[in-house]
């Protein structure tokens, strides 16, 4: 492989060793960096380090500090940090296994790809592998790599096996704190119905290759036309979503959409949504009558 490994060791699943590599699974290409620019000169801004009263300083004298109180540091230097880093031990013993959907998905935070390190280590590669995915269950265990040691979890991904670092518990925010204000009445049956007859209409396998980030392509877009100097033209926002509504406003919504559902996944559904601002504005002065329509159930 071209690919330059995260990291190289050895999986430990009892007495066997398994030598393997691993490397990212994921890169972040999409997105689009700005630099700030000076406009009058068109010069690219740049940042100093400065000390307040004292100005720019040079790098060798700064060192890292931990704010303990307000205003009040404890400085570390570079070589107190390294030596309590833990040594990158080249080893993942596999010390649990759970059952595919125990961890919840909140936990999974980066993947890697898992290969063999060589021919001799295929064997007990494809043994690991498929005995995994035979008992569909996935292996848990601890990593060092960069001075940090990672909960991670392993499991079978086509011919290889995909590792993936895990938060610690105490990196995740508790639901229930943002939840508690939902409440906890049933829905109505004949929506629920029609929702799910929704679902259904729109399922199928997924496909990332069928979803792109509008945004970016936007970006590029407009990157590209500024290049050829012209003139840009911006469209105005769509008209705000209205807040609450009623059953019967649901209702009559889910019915459109069954009857007439949008585009389904990311790039095929941005050409129908621009055409669809137009009407949105038609329809903003209908909102003013909802009330005139609550009174007269009310007087009724």
């Amino acid at each position: 492989m071209a690919a330059r490994p995260s990291w190289r060791g050895q999986i430990r699943l009892a007495l066997v060793s398994i030598p393997v590599e691993i490397f990212p699974a994921t890169k972040s290409g999409a997105t689009i960096a700005f630099h700030q620019i000076h406009e009058p000169s068109g010069k690219r801004i740049r940042y100093e380090k400065v000390v307040p009263g004292i100005g720019p300083v040079d790098t060798d004298e700064i060192i890292k500090g931990f704010e303990y109180e307000k205003g009040e540091y404890v400085l570390l230097d570079e070589k107190e940090i390294e030596g309590v880093k833990l040594e990158s031990r080249k080893t993942l013993e596999l010390t649990q296994f759970v059952d595919s959907d125990d961890i919840d998905p909140i936990y999974f935070e980066k993947p890697y790809y898992v290969v063999p390190a060589d021919d001799l280590a295929e064997e007990a590669f494809i043994v690991l592998r498929e005995a995994l995915r035979r008992t569909r269950k996935i292996g848990l265990g601890q990593l060092a790599m960069r001075g940090r040691e990672y909960v991670v979890s392993l499991k079978p991904c086509g011919r290889g096996m995909v590792l993936e670092t895990l938060r610690y518990a105490d990196e995740v925010n508790k639901a229930a704190s943002y939840f508690r204000g939902i409440g906890d009445a049933r829905p109505d049956p004949e929506l629920l119905d029609m929702a799910e007859t929704l679902i259904d209409k729109k399922a199928g396998r997924f496909d990332a290759a069928e979803f792109h980030d509008r945004y970016v392509d936007a970006l590029k877009a407009l990157i590209e036309r500024k290049k050829k100097g012209r003139a840009i033209s911006i469209e105005a926002d769509e008209a705000p979503a209205p807040r609450g509504g009623n059953v019967i406003d649901l209702m009559a919504a889910l019915k459109r959409s069954l009857d007439n559902p949008p585009g389904r996944g990311g790039g095929k559904s941005a050409s129908t949504k621009k055409p669809a601002a137009k009407p949105a504005a038609r329809k903003a002065p209908a909102a003013k009558a909802k009330p005139g329509r609550a009174a007269s159930r009310k007087r009724a």
